[in-house]
């Protein structure tokens, strides 16, 4: 089954049960792609879902730090359950030490010896990693590398 198909079914089964805040999660992200197909006229296939879900994702990594600095832990912990949700429909998430190896080859195999090399790395780590990496995390990563 297709993830799009999939992200509806679950949508229509938290409905069944009454688990709103599950629907209304689903149900936006099931807006996003569909926003999405109609702006690029495309329909998108399990990787194109997966990225609309990682920029859902990322959205509300973002604002943590702000719901956090306002004392509004209501808020932050709404945006975590909405974050767990979501990652249920994302690849397998890389281990800290699995980015690192990946890392470490691209690093060895295009030569990168110092900070001025960071761009050439995480071009070549990133499409290695998409939707199972965060981006800063693998930055980071790579910075400590090249230091």
């Amino acid at each position: 089954m297709a993830l799009k198909e999939q992200i509806y079914k679950d949508m229509v089964d938290a409905m069944k049960a009454k688990d709103t805040f599950r629907k209304n999660i689903l149900s936006m992200v099931r807006s996003s792609i569909l926003q999405v197909e109609k702006d690029t006229g495309k329909v998108l296939d399990d990787d194109g879902v997966i990225n609309v879900i990682s920029r859902e994702i990322k959205q509300r990594k973002e604002v943590l730090p702000e719901y956090e600095k306002g004392g509004r832990q209501d808020l932050v912990d709404k945006a975590n359950r909405e974050i767990e949700i979501m990652l249920e429909y994302m690849p397998q998430q890389l281990s800290d030490d699995e980015i690192d190896e990946i890392v470490r080859g691209v690093i060895d195999e295009i030569g990168a010896s110092n900070k001025n090399d960071i761009g050439k790395v995480m071009s070549k780590v990133m499409p290695l990693v998409k939707g199972k990496a965060d981006g800063n995390k693998v930055k980071t990563i790579v910075s400590q590398h090249l230091q």
